[in-house]
């Protein structure tokens, strides 16, 4: 075990960072990030949460993985609602949660600590996002989860502004958006 390298542990919105890698969900053509395997692979590149996915990893576990995605967007989707979640995203959440195993070896180098990964099955490979999940909907940043107000983009964010109010994914890129369709529609209803 001491050849692994420690997993630093997964930021509070690393399950985030997950979920939206399909965006602009409530257009007529989302864009899916991870729609094959290599581009699993080279977003497992650039996440810190997914050490260790090897290419056979990734082809036989693309499905499992983009079905377990949209199992965490539906609930978090609830939750930024204040909604319940149907009873079946939870059961398969769940289902994941305890196939993955538990945060039970801290390693050290130097003033650094973290969880050594896991392999052999989706769900360890996805144990830091799944462990960062349950934290987020069972933890007290639960209450700054939202959804963007733009109906086609469907972001989920952490409001961790001053008042809480926070409604677009990005301000530079849906609040823009929407600022600009209001400009515009006030001047169409001006003529």
């Amino acid at each position: 075990m001491g050849s692994l390298v420690p997993l630093p542990a997964p930021p509070d919105d690393a399950c985030l960072g997950f979920v939206n890698t399909r965006y602009w969900r409530g257009s007529a053509a989302p864009t899916e990030s991870l729609a094959t395997p290599q581009a699993v692979l080279d977003w497992a590149a650039a996440a810190p949460v997914l050490p260790g996915l090897t290419e056979r990893d990734a082809t036989a576990w693309h499905g499992g993985l983009i079905a377990l995605r949209e199992v965490l967007f539906r609930l978090f989707a609830a939750a930024a609602a204040a909604t319940p979640p149907a009873q079946g995203d939870v059961a398969a959440f769940n289902a994941a949660l305890a196939e993955a195993p538990a945060r039970r070896r801290l390693s050290g180098s130097g003033d650094a600590y973290g969880v050594e990964p896991a392999t052999g099955s989706l769900a360890a490979l996805l144990a830091p996002v799944l462990w960062s999940a349950a934290d987020l909907l069972a933890g007290r940043r639960r209450a700054s989860l939202r959804q963007c107000a733009n109906p086609e983009c469907g972001w989920l964010f952490l409001d961790d502004s001053k008042s809480g109010n926070r409604r677009w994914c990005m301000m530079s890129a849906c609040g823009n958006r929407a600022k600009a369709r209001r400009h515009y529609l006030k001047r169409k209803a001006e003529k």
